[in-house]
């Protein structure tokens, strides 16, 4: 298992007229604990475009559990339960900054190869890099 911590800073434009982040900006961060996740592993998510693989989103779940605010520092936490084969999948937990958990979420992607737009196994250095997490 690989975890992961990250955090960002709720910005006012990500905030809705109760003051709450507005739904849709849980996805962004979800995005945010993703990127930065594959980053401290190794491996940016621009170097594995680079290397020709994508990985757009297959689903996207959500549980709120209670709200973020204008101005909350949020620890994401990111967690990758099972070495990935075609397809990964990353669990999200967010807290504010008392350590409450606020959020819970999770994406399912796969992996696609950028000419052909197939589905296609991680790359090599990526199967090496999560490789002690998963003995």
């Amino acid at each position: 298992m690989y975890v992961s911590q990250t955090q960002v800073r709720v910005r006012y434009g990500e905030t809705d007229q109760m003051g709450y982040v507005y739904y849709g900006f849980y996805a962004m961060y979800y995005e945010v604990g993703r990127v930065e996740s594959m980053r401290q592993l190794g491996l940016s998510y621009k170097a594995l475009e680079d290397m020709g693989v994508m990985l757009p989103v297959l689903e996207n779940k959500s549980k709120y559990i209670a709200p973020a605010v204008y101005d909350d520092l949020l620890k994401i936490v990111t967690t990758i339960r099972e070495k990935p084969g075609v397809r990964i999948k990353f669990e999200y937990e967010l807290f504010n900054e008392a350590g409450k958990l606020i959020h819970q979420g999770e994406t399912l992607l796969v992996f696609v190869d950028k000419k052909s737009g197939k589905p296609c196994r991680p790359p090599h250095v990526f199967d090496v890099l999560l490789e002690p997490f998963f003995k």
